[in-house]
């Protein structure tokens, strides 16, 4: 029996975000329909073209360890995707809706900068140089964007919320 070390696990977790990458890919022209305010859909947008970045970062960071790019089913994202489709059904035409993406999206963002970071972290340990370059670039961009929705949400869609609809 093959006994697991850190590169197992480094690859593993990899094929576990490039799934996650995929399904964002997905997810975020849904998000971004639902949107009420049409900066929100714009961030959308926006992310979306950064994420099909990610994507292909992620597949140089495979080639870049003479491994073939393949995803591995991650149940979290999963998970965090159908809780925004929740939202998006339950506030559909509420005030409270962007609010609500927003606050998806977020833990959409928080759980790719966990993974972002513990890769790049792996990857110095194991060595692997233009792994780390290209997954620190893809963290900075994540948590980029989380800080964007942070500002948008404390600049107008959390009060928004709270207004009644006209």
């Amino acid at each position: 029996m093959h006994e697991k070390k850190l590169e197992d696990l480094f690859l593993e977790t990899l094929k576990d975000i490039y799934f996650a990458e995929r399904q964002i890919v997905k997810a975020l022209p849904r998000l971004a329909r639902g949107a009420r305010s049409e900066k929100l859909k714009a961030a959308f947008q926006k992310h979306l073209e950064e994420t099909e970045t990610h994507v292909e970062r992620l597949q140089q960071v495979f080639d870049s360890i003479g491994k073939r790019a393949q995803t591995k089913t991650c149940e979290a994202i999963q998970g965090i995707l159908a809780e925004g489709e929740e939202i998006m059904e339950t506030f559909k035409g509420a005030p409270a809706l962007d609010a609500g993406l927003i606050s998806s999206a977020q833990a959409v963002e928080h759980y790719e900068i966990t993974r972002y970071g513990t890769l790049a972290a792996w990857a110095r340990q194991l060595g692997y140089k233009d792994a780390v370059k290209l997954l620190e670039a893809t963290l900075k961009e994540e948590s980029a964007a989380d800080q964007a929705l942070t500002q948008l949400a404390e600049d107008a869609l959390n009060a928004a919320a709270e207004k009644q609809a006209a």
